[in-house]
């Protein structure tokens, strides 16, 4: 009974403890071109992170002048993230800003709540992301902008976002995102809180090479009407893994920030009009531990 009764126990855990192996990078970094993927840093993990946005390639603001947006910068991050553990991250960053609040300095917090598994029960990923933005630009005096803060707590924005994501096969990932904004100040014809859902997809051309695409949709009456001219976030990518912990992304998007808490409400460049720019992004891993 015992030769039987063995290998039949072997066999079980072995095929249980398959069926728990966690699916290994839905995506390659903790960003997909504009929103954050289900990712988070490894423990003891330090990333330090630089984004760019050029100005527009086409339309009025774009072309010959500015040589193709490459002469301007829409928005510039440099900040560091840590993998406090194999759960969740934190991190810190600059942003120039997009919008009428400049000089914003950026928090986030990210928890992994559910790792996608192998033939396992958790057929996704499932994770939270809170950001804090405080912009730290000098107060502009006189009505009509945002920047004339008659109270500290005006200078505050804030951002939630629930992240699904699968990994399809080796190559295909796909995501889903519902999120929430809200902002202590904003004009009179605008809302303080704003709901909005996204969508990304990675496609894995080769082992160190894959597309991108991004996309987030706003909801408000606001941002349905034609006169204010505000757009869907949409972005496009390329994204190199070049060993060593670098990762480098070049993309393509209508969105002028970086920060959530900017792009979401505040995206007013058409892709129809030319107003999309050049992007660039590179992670820098290091071990602290």
């Amino acid at each position: 009974m015992k030769k039987i009764v063995l290998p039949l126990i072997f066999i079980f855990f072995g095929l249980t403890a398959f069926a728990q192996e966690a699916v290994f990078q839905i995506f390659k970094d903790t960003r997909v071109i504009n929103s954050h993927s289900t990712e988070v840093l490894p423990a003891g993990k330090l990333d330090f992170r630089i984004g760019h946005r050029f100005g527009d390639i086409g339309g009025q603001s774009g072309g010959w002048q500015n040589f193709y947006g490459l002469e301007d910068a829409s928005d510039v991050l440099i900040g560091f993230e840590y993998g406090v553990n194999e759960k969740m991250m934190i991190g810190i960053n600059r942003t120039k800003g997009s919008n009428e609040l400049r000089q914003n300095l950026n928090g986030l917090i990210k928890i992994n709540l559910m790792q996608q598994e192998i033939n396992g029960n958790k057929p996704f990923s499932l994770a939270v992301v809170g950001v804090t933005s405080l912009s730290t630009m000098p107060r502009v005096d006189g009505g009509g902008t945002l920047a004339n803060f008659q109270k500290f707590a005006h200078r505050m924005a804030y951002h939630a976002s629930f992240i699904l994501s699968k990994k399809l096969s080796n190559r295909i990932s796909l995501q889903f995102n519902g999120a929430w904004t809200y902002r202590n100040l904003v004009s009179q014809s605008d809302k303080n809180d704003l709901v909005s859902l996204g969508g990304a997809a990675r496609i894995q051309m080769t082992k160190s090479l894959g597309l991108l695409i991004d996309a987030n949709f706003p909801f408000s009456e606001l941002r349905s009407d034609e006169e204010f001219e505000y757009y869907n976030p949409i972005g496009f990518g390329i994204e190199w893994e070049t060993g060593g912990g670098h990762v480098f992304q070049m993309n393509f998007t209508n969105s002028r920030g970086l920060s959530e808490t900017d792009f979401i409400p505040y995206s007013s460049s058409s892709w129809g009009d030319g107003e999309f720019r050049l992007g660039f992004t590179i992670s820098r891993l290091f071990t602290l531990n």
